[in-house]
């Protein structure tokens, strides 16, 4: 998550954080945030290592997602309060999602599964803090957990390369 391919690959990385990140931290708080930030990258990262163990990837994109499913979850759960907005979010929302998609086909260095993890990590994420922030510690505790769970998997089928 802190190392990238090169100078435009970082500068979109925080300019997506920037405009996202900004109002997703004022929606959920700090420790919230950096909870999803960084467990929706690591969630991110050991999907792409799962599937891809003989390929490495750089980047945050997977956490970045996580900021963006994190959004998804808060309108998703408030979906009934914000009714326009709801529907105006999912279809800029959903354009997003089209424009990387076609973005990682174009591209095939793009670990589009760091996204997918990501982005599920990020929405499980904003859906509970979103029902509770108390339950934020659920959400840390449930993924720490899977990333150990993924861990011992990874170990158990290829011992001598991790």
């Amino acid at each position: 998550m802190f190392v990238h391919s090169g100078m435009m690959h970082i500068v979109m990385n925080m300019l997506s954080l920037y405009m996202v990140g900004r109002m997703v931290e004022r929606i959920f708080g700090s420790l919230a945030f950096l909870s999803i930030y960084f467990l929706s990258g690591l969630l991110g990262s050991f999907l792409y290592m799962c599937l891809n163990l003989s390929d490495s990837a750089v980047g945050a994109s997977g956490a970045i997602f996580g900021i963006f499913g994190a959004l998804a979850g808060f309108v998703l759960v408030h979906r009934e309060r914000m009714q326009n907005e709801f529907i105006q979010f999912m279809k800029d929302f959903g354009v997003i999602l089209v424009i990387n998609f076609f973005i990682g086909i174009v591209f095939p260095n793009i670990a589009m599964s760091a996204h997918v993890g990501g982005l599920l990590a990020g929405l499980i994420g904003g859906m509970i803090v979103a029902k509770n922030p108390k339950f934020l510690v659920f959400y840390i505790v449930g993924s720490i957990g899977m990333l150990v769970v993924i861990n011992s998997y990874l170990h158990s089928l290829y011992p001598t390369m991790i």
